[in-house]
């Protein structure tokens, strides 16, 4: 299987497994907003394979597995904040759908959960499409010339992806009615932001021209505050 057909496949077997986990923990599969979540992510990720496959073939080949030279801190950090920040939040709002442990809320509360989370997978998308070094792991990845960007959201912020997924991981406890899956999801976010710290600095170090473009875009993840 080519480098590409193996992170298509990964992608699509995540979304499998975000729908098992959340209908397989509620213990129902007539659960309306677990639904909407699995198919917002999925549009988006078509979406994704739209943009990119035509052009950045070589970029979803980058995303399918480590290359040399990924950092070791990075190995169990990155896998750390998915875990707890996506895994685990769905299985605790499946729980909640299934226990009642949250208040159920009214629709508009679900719907602004949603918009939040279209906002943040939308700002993903659009750094993943603008950044052809949009890796899943942090390297620098000197056998595909790797250069700073500083075009499309990359203008506003260091670190536009890691923006794009903590929204959209605190938005989906919101969308899917679970209070309870804000603790997992605010304890990934916090991961992410450590991530995103050491990656800064790893790219400050070693990337030629990051340390530059640091100083012309000050902040990491949140204008005028980091």
């Amino acid at each position: 299987m080519s480098p590409v057909a193996r992170r298509m496949t990964q992608v699509a077997l995540s979304i499998v497994a975000s729908a098992a986990i959340l209908l397989g923990t509620a213990g129902r599969l007539d659960w309306g907003w677990a639904w909407a979540y699995v198919g917002l992510a999925a549009s988006f990720v078509l979406l994704t394979a739209v943009l990119l496959l035509p052009t950045r073939r070589d970029l979803i080949a980058e995303r399918a597995g480590a290359g040399e030279g990924a950092k070791t801190w990075d190995k169990w950090l990155g896998g750390a904040a998915t875990a707890v920040g996506s895994l685990v939040a769905l299985v605790v709002a499946g729980l909640d759908a299934r226990l009642g442990w949250t208040q159920a809320l009214p629709a508009r509360t679900h719907l602004l959960g949603a918009a939040c989370f279209l906002a943040g997978y939308g700002l993903f998308t659009w750094a993943m499409a603008s950044n052809p070094f949009f890796s899943t792991i942090v390297r620098i990845q000197k056998d595909r010339g790797h250069t700073v960007v500083d075009t499309g959201p990359y203008r506003a912020v260091r670190h536009p992806g890691y923006v794009g997924w903590i929204v959209s991981a605190l938005a989906t406890p919101v969308l899917l009615g679970s209070s309870w899956a804000l603790v997992p999801a605010a304890l990934g976010s916090c991961l992410m932001v450590a991530r995103t710290a050491l990656e800064d600095r790893t790219l400050r170090r070693e990337l030629p021209g990051f340390a530059d473009y640091a100083v012309r875009v000050r902040y990491r993840l949140l204008p005028w505050v980091w």
